[in-house]
């Protein structure tokens, strides 16, 4: 459908604007980039031409909302209304309307003329909002509230996917799906704050289904049926999120940077929905970051709640014979998270992006694992040869795992998964050695998978470590060399509980091991996916267990498995 594809305006400053449009946009920009919002920092990965339109877009709703909701509850629904009816008799009496806009409204009525956006849509947003001003919200149920969301956020996005350049009939209805998702993590985010104002943005039938009234739910945050509720609106913004996603396939090709971070924002901001701390304000926090670690500048990291885990299991990986036995699981699977880089240059990203959404293939690996039944998951984070990259990488990798540190391991505690670092010690820097053990602490009890990441790695490294302990207990008399055993020189590995790789994927279609857990993948049954890291989800991990249910595994002796 590439016909269905528009070149957008060129820059406003080639087109003769004047002095005014051009600080109506400046205006936007600023309002934008100064709002606690996702897009702000992404706006950049647009191509130049059209960083002002999406700044325009973001500063127009931004500012609509805030007519929404601030001011004298008696003002808002007329000062709205004022803000609808100059914003739309611009549009409708042409370039030289003698209508007073603010900057606001003068950049947007540019923008839709400029790139033929629909004004019946712009009129939803302006006439939900206005709705929204005038009386309590009040949704029956999930399809009432999506009604809100598409005329708030949804609207917006379906007007921003026009600078965006659709090559697809089906982007705008894509990019509204986006907006309903935006629009959830907000509702989301200011539950509190919107509760103590007396309002509530969530289905009716969802609180009654757990016995909750609206007017008292401040004072059931922290109790399950709390929690089940924000996880069902969490499970139905994912599923929105998952119909939505294709959108970036159905733009322009420089939109799709800006688009697949987007989406891989908004699944961080689901997350961090789903584990925000739900105790009731003044409550005394059950999970605390050590205070060294909380008064960080660089990293304010605040509670982390133990939250159980609510999102639905998903069934078991298949039997490979219908109507056969459950197919075997391995105990253990190790995966080279290879193919961050080659994703991020794809896209036009720096090497760091790539690092970033594949962190978000880590949890949906994690999350597959435990609904598969899988004790053991570690990944090779970051090994002794990575030391050799350029400086810049090297330095903004860790200091981006210095920053992640404390959000990872809060998400995985959540999800009830023990973290474990296997690796050296010595060479990473205090603050992220530190943290990496605090993470380790703090997840010390939990029952669930055992996610290990290999950082500061090698395998023939680990090996010259264990030597230099079996030499030293050697030389004290503690140890016989001559009745060293397998198991003897095991218990001088950097994790001796770490058990034998079962099976050991690498993504991104590179075929060897590359010095990753030697010793722990002898027997291992190994996979090598083409996909690279962060395209990696739990299909491709079920595709994996497949095939090691069908492999022949005797160890040299009896055989174990099955032939294909």
């Amino acid at each position: 459908m590439s016909g269905y594809m528009r070149t957008g305006p060129l820059l406003i400053a080639e087109r003769g604007a004047d002095t005014g449009l051009a600080r109506a946009f400046e205006v936007c920009r600023r309002i934008h980039t100064g709002a606690d919002h996702l897009s702000p920092q992404v706006v950049d990965l647009l191509p130049v031409h059209k960083r002002p339109y999406a700044h325009a877009l973001a500063a127009f709703g931004l500012w609509a909302d805030r007519l929404a909701d601030e001011g004298e509850v008696s003002e808002r629904g007329s000062a709205l209304a004022r803000f609808r009816a100059d914003t739309l008799a611009a549009l409708a009496g042409g370039p030289g309307a003698p209508v007073r806009l603010s900057p606001v409204q003068r950049a947007m009525v540019h923008t839709v003329r400029a790139w033929g956006m629909s004004v019946p849509v712009l009129e939803e947003l302006l006439a939900t909002l206005e709705q929204d001003s005038r009386r309590p919200p009040d949704f029956p149920g999930f399809a009432d509230l999506r009604g809100y969301m598409r005329g708030t956020a949804g609207t917006v996005a379906e007007l921003f996917g026009t600078v965006l350049e659709p090559v697809r009939e089906d982007a705008p209805e894509l990019m509204s799906l986006l907006g309903e998702v935006l629009q959830y993590v907000d509702i989301l985010h200011d539950l509190p704050e919107d509760l103590e104002q007396g309002r509530c943005y969530l289905p009716r039938q969802d609180l009654e289904r757990l016995g909750l009234d609206a007017d008292d739910l401040i004072g059931v945050r922290g109790t399950d049926a709390y929690r089940k509720l924000i996880a069902r609106q969490v499970q139905r913004a994912r599923g929105l999120l998952d119909q939505g996603q294709g959108v970036v396939d159905a733009m322009h090709p420089s939109s799709r940077p800006f688009l697949a971070t987007t989406v891989a924002g908004l699944r961080t901001g689901l997350d961090e929905c789903e584990y925000l701390p739900a105790d009731p304000p003044g409550a005394s926090p059950r999970t605390a970051v050590p205070a060294r670690l909380s008064q960080t500048r660089e990293t304010p990291v605040g509670v982390l709640p133990v939250v159980p885990e609510l999102r639905q299991r998903q069934p078991p990986v298949p039997s490979p014979d219908p109507g056969g036995p459950p197919a075997a699981v391995p105990e253990h699977v190790a995966v080279i998270m290879d193919g961050n880089r080659r994703w991020a240059r794809a896209l036009g990203l720096a090497p760091v992006e790539g690092h970033t959404a594949g962190e978000e293939a880590m949890y949906r690996l994690v999350d597959a694992a435990g609904d598969l039944g899988i004790k053991y998951v570690t990944t090779f984070a970051f090994s002794t040869e990575n030391w050799s990259r350029s400086p810049e990488e090297v330095s903004s990798l860790l200091r981006a795992f210095t920053r992640r540190v404390s959000g990872v391991a809060g998400r995985l505690h959540a999800r009830g998964v023990r973290m474990r670092w296997y690796g050296r010690r010595s060479r990473v820097g205090a603050v992220l050695r530190e943290r990496l053990e605090w993470a380790e602490e703090l997840t010390s009890g939990n029952s669930g998978t055992t996610f290990t990441f290999c950082l500061d790695y090698g395998g023939r490294q680990e090996m010259v470590d264990a030597l230099k302990r079996t030499v030293a207990e050697a030389l004290s008399g503690r140890l016989d060399p001559t009745r060293l055993t397998e198991s003897d020189l095991a218990a001088y590995l950097y994790d001796p509980g770490l058990p034998d790789v079962d099976l050991l994927i690498r993504t991104a279609g590179e075929q060897r091991i590359s010095n990753f857990l030697p010793w722990h993948t002898a027997y291992a049954e190994i996979v090598f996916e083409d996909a690279l890291w962060p395209d990696f989800d739990r299909s491709h991990l079920v595709r994996a267990v497949d095939a090691y249910a069908g492999r022949r595994r005797s160890f040299g002796g009896t055989l174990i498995g099955k032939s294909v």
